[in-house]
């Protein structure tokens, strides 16, 4: 894929341009701004931007938000936003305007190299990838919190899991499950959250219930 970069932190976006090359994709430009970011999508027109939320001048949230105007102004481009926290407002008009092509990650994740770059695969082949704490934090503020009750705790890990974009043999591998027991949870979440659509990407449908969006909210 043609990578944007858009990280202020120079030894981090150094690490990520290197790591992206190494992984086959070629980053067509890299900025420290989110003015950058913008133009630098407008000049290369790349099939990915990585972003993260706090960029100057106010390292607030002028990352997120050229993030959210890349995705209205560029819908092809998808973005994986980067983050050492969640930015609840604008995580929110992220995956509520569409979620093809998304994801919103904190920082840490980016320590483990293959579920990284895993994301960045997902993310840009359309796909929708999502930190267990940004669903968390977004859940707490959501009207329909009941939905949680629903599920079981191990029920809430697996959907957690399957929010991040992994495969079922990898949720199986990270709580310690069996294949045939994560497909057994994932079953009952669909179940439970109403998720009987054989169209689309019934992961990313029980996500959205989850977290209690549709296509019509916020």
């Amino acid at each position: 894929m043609r990578i944007v970069i858009a990280e202020d932190a120079v030894l981090l976006r150094a690490g990520l341009v290197r790591l992206l090359t190494d992984a086959g994709h070629d980053v067509v430009a890299e900025t420290d701004t989110a003015e950058g970011l913008v133009k630098a999508v407008e000049e290369h027109r790349p099939d990915f931007a990585l972003v993260d939320v706090r960029l100057p001048p106010s390292f607030s949230d002028e990352g997120i938000r050229a993030a959210v105007l890349i995705r209205s102004a560029h819908p092809d481009v998808a973005v994986l936003v980067l983050s050492q926290y969640v930015e609840e407002r604008y995580a929110s008009e992220l995956i509520a305007s569409r979620r093809e092509g998304l994801g919103y990650l904190l920082k840490d994740r980016v320590a483990d190299v293959e579920q990284f770059l895993e994301s960045v695969q997902t993310v840009g082949s359309g796909g929708t990838v999502l930190d267990p704490e940004v669903l968390t934090q977004i859940l707490v503020r959501s009207r329909r919190r009941e939905d949680l009750e629903l599920l079981t705790p191990r029920e809430r890990e697996v959907l957690g899991l399957m929010a991040q974009g992994l495969s079922n043999a990898s949720i199986a591998a990270n709580l310690y499950l069996t294949e045939s027991a994560v497909e057994k949870h994932i079953g009952a979440i669909f179940a439970k959250l109403g998720v009987t659509s054989e169209t689309g990407n019934r992961r990313v449908l029980a996500v959205l219930k989850y977290l209690g969006y549709s296509d019509h909210s916020l």
